[in-house]
């Protein structure tokens, strides 16, 4: 998804991870998608570069829909939907 569409998402959970470094954020992650239901979509904060790359790849292994990272000032909006 464009980032402009990512920013019109609606966004059943965030998850704030900002002031955690890797593997904080993906730690996160697992914890939270459990608490969605499947077909949302959650949003995951981080502040660690390395979310970028290990969100998208645990979305693959675990089968959810990596949707697109937007990078806002000092931190990144990392949105997946569940499966």
């Amino acid at each position: 998804m464009t980032p402009e569409e990512l920013k019109k998402v609606q966004v059943a959970k965030t998850v704030d991870a900002r002031g955690t470094a890797c593997p904080g954020p993906l730690l996160e992650a697992k914890k939270t998608v459990g608490t969605i239901k499947s077909g949302d979509i959650m949003e995951v904060l981080s502040a660690d570069e390395g979310t970028k790359s290990d969100l998208p790849k645990w979305c693959a292994k675990q089968g959810h829909e990596y949707l697109g990272t937007i990078e806002e000032n000092g931190y990144f909006k990392v949105f997946m939907k569940k499966k």
